[in-house]
């Protein structure tokens, strides 16, 4: 028996995924950051959107600060 492939589940909005080029540009633009610096982000922690949000938000704050 084959799947029924017009039976897909809801995309997993918590993860960032570093194979879809657009959810690192989102990440990017939202924080103002280049697509290396989201790129990192992801690597140090981890696919969570809300990990990746919290620690890119800390650092453009750290940045706006010391500018």
């Amino acid at each position: 028996m084959s799947d029924d492939k017009t039976k897909q589940g809801t995309p997993d909005r918590s993860k960032v995924s570093t194979s879809e080029p657009y959810e690192l540009s989102y990440i990017a633009s939202k924080f103002a950051l280049s697509l290396d610096e989201a790129r990192d982000l992801v690597a140090k922690h981890g696919p969570s959107r809300e990990a990746v949000e919290a620690a890119a938000a800390r650092l453009t704050k750290g940045a706006r600060k010391t500018a």
